[in-house]
């Protein structure tokens, strides 16, 4: 890489890593710098994988007062989504590079529909439960860990808007605030970047280069995303979330 092209891919980390923590979709930023350097598209995914893993630390990190009392529901949806990380980044080295580009930005747009629903959604649950007496399960019960096993093999894949997906399915399916919400996904997305990259890091090639600069870039970007996105209200989030979730698909399909 040339000294400009390096700058651009640290800064790129800084700029995934700080959305990433607020929202998701990250990738988006990194990936179409990794491939103008003239990395192949595998290779890119890979060394995006990589150097993605200390932005989602750093990010779970900031988020940590968040995470407070979330232990048994952040272990038992982290392995799910390690099972569904690792099946990802099988298939990345198995299938066809063009296999989920009609599907993902089908995917995002109703992850998308349903944050916007989210509260109205959440009301309607919470009359049906108080009406047959019923309380929410703290792990969301199997429609959520089906669903979240499905978006880890997606992220393990590609990771684009995969936390719009997980914000959308938590939202739905537990009873509880988007911000520790929002911690959550980031330790899932810490956990999916981090089993594929093991998986990565003895069958497939990646650029140590670009890895360690948007390893740095992430790192500090998913402290200044902590900052901002605790202190952004519910609306402001999800707002944040449909801009930054619409541009993935414009990006996705036109890409």
């Amino acid at each position: 890489m040339t000294i400009w092209e390096m700058l651009a891919v640290f800064a790129a980390g800084i700029g995934a890593g700080t959305i990433n923590t607020i929202v998701g979709s990250g990738t988006l930023i990194t990936f179409p710098v990794l491939l103008a350097t003239g990395l192949p598209p595998v290779t890119a995914t890979v060394s995006n994988a990589l150097g993605l893993i200390p932005g989602s630390v750093s990010g779970a990190i900031g988020y940590r007062a968040e995470l407070t009392g979330q232990r048994k529901r952040v272990l038992r949806l982290s392995v799910v989504a390690a099972i569904g990380g690792v099946s990802g980044a099988v298939l990345l080295l198995t299938l066809p590079s063009t296999a989920f580009e009609t599907i993902v930005p089908v995917l995002v747009g109703i992850a998308l529909v349903l944050v916007v629903l989210q509260p109205w959604i959440a009301k309607a649950v919470q009359r049906h439960r108080e009406r047959h007496g019923t309380r929410a399960r703290p792990d969301g019960g199997p429609l959520l860990l089906t669903g979240l096993l499905l978006a880890s093999v997606y992220g393990g894949y590609f990771t684009a808007a995969q936390g719009i997906i997980y914000l959308s399915l938590m939202g739905m399916l537990l009873d509880d605030s988007l911000q520790r919400l929002n911690a959550v996904k980031n330790i899932l997305a810490a956990v999916v970047n981090s089993v594929a990259a093991i998986f990565f890091l003895f069958v497939a090639h990646f650029d140590w280069q670009a890895v360690l600069l948007i390893a740095v870039g992430s790192a500090i970007g998913g402290q200044v995303g902590a900052k901002i996105g605790r202190r952004l209200p519910p609306a402001a989030v999800r707002a944040l979330i449909v801009v930054v979730g619409s541009a993935a698909i414009v990006q996705l399909v036109l890409r």
